[in-house]
């Protein structure tokens, strides 16, 4: 049976990443290749700091999780080829073809196209591709992820998976420890996003541990204890981070920051498997429009962002609003539109 929890924390998670972003483009703490702030303070970045630390760290668990049940229907050869054309082609080929448009607007943005107005065209459509990587960080470090999984799987032979079981909720809590060792080892040095340890083991233990019924069925007894320590560890974060850069590795290696990370990833495993294995028409047409979401909203945003503080000198809120519906709107569209042409549906939507 599918496992209805699973799906709507990705529809979940995907539309906080698009209000993150959406947040992000306005914020005053990582001012870098964004519009920028509204005033010297603004309460509204606390969303930031309360989502960032975990809420990619949650995508590459229940990614890891649906590996597993994915791969006890699929032999290893057809996972990776299915794997390969959905996040790799657009990862890469992809640039070329479409995402160099969200390049364009990012160098627009951060003021790069004024910088390279002696660069001749080809090497700026290069840049402009490379900058165009955007979100798709994610699937390009999903698939490294899966062609491991794939090598492990043939040493291991399920010997881990089967320890697995045993996790309690005391090893699952204490697994912080790991997370907060993982974040400090495996780290690109100039693009933070590409955490491959942090990232590595949030993937296989959703792997290896927590596509366990029996483990998951443990962790929702302790749903409460665990949702009202996330929310303290956030509130705590929050306040002593404030004014930090949250996305930089000053904050995101210390050790609150793993520890709030890693509470607040199995805190939302354990209230969504609790209250959240739930199916109507809602949940179903977000399920199935969350690739989408994902991929397009960030070339909404920016380009919305980017006109309206051009052109326009509306309040913040109603900005945000535009901006929001941009995003959303401007992302669903377009998938609907790309994944119904041919050659596009491939090497844009992965499809």
């Amino acid at each position: 049976m599918r496992k209805l929890y699973i799906d709507n924390i990705r529809w979940i998670t995907v539309v906080l990443v698009v209000l993150y972003h959406i947040i992000y483009m306005f914020n005053g703490i990582e001012t870098f290749g964004v519009i920028g702030p509204f005033s010297d303070v603004q309460y509204q970045d606390a969303f930031q700091y309360i989502v960032y630390p975990w809420f990619m760290l949650l995508l590459f668990v229940i990614s890891g999780m649906s590996a597993r049940y994915e791969l006890e229907h699929r032999s290893e050869k057809e996972f990776i080829k299915k794997r390969t054309g959905k996040l790799l082609v657009p990862s890469t080929l992809g640039l070329w073809v479409f995402w160099w448009i969200l390049g364009y607007y990012n160098l627009l943005i951060g003021g790069g196209l004024e910088q390279m107005a002696a660069v001749p065209k080809p090497v700026i459509f290069i840049i402009m591709a490379v900058s165009g990587i955007g979100p798709l960080w994610y699937i390009q470090m999903l698939w490294i992820f899966s062609v491991l999984l794939v090598w492990i799987r043939r040493v291991e032979k399920d010997r881990w998976w089967k320890l697995g079981e045993k996790a309690d909720i005391p090893f699952l809590v204490l697994f912080a420890i790991v997370i907060w060792g993982a974040a400090q080892i495996l780290n690109t040095p100039v693009v933070v996003v590409y955490r491959f340890g942090i990232y590595g083991a949030g993937f296989f233990v959703g792997y290896f541990v927590l596509s366990h019924d029996e483990v998951m069925d443990r962790l929702e007894k302790c749903w409460l204890p665990l949702a009202v320590c996330a929310v303290i560890l956030a509130a705590a974060f929050t306040v002593l981070y404030w004014g930090r850069p949250y996305a930089e590795h000053s904050v995101l290696d210390t050790s609150l920051c793993s520890l709030f990370a890693w509470i607040a990833v199995i805190a939302a495993l354990a209230f969504m498997k609790k209250w959240g294995d739930i199916s109507n028409t809602l949940t179903r047409w977000m399920a199935a429009k969350s690739w989408g979401l994902y991929l397009f909203h960030y070339l909404f945003i920016a380009m919305t962002a980017y006109y309206l503080t051009m052109y326009t000198k509306l309040p913040a809120v109603l900005l945000y609003l535009f901006v929001a519906a941009a995003g959303f709107a401007g992302a669903y569209l377009a998938y609907e539109i790309i994944r119904r042409i041919p050659v596009l549906r491939w090497t844009v939507c992965g499809i």
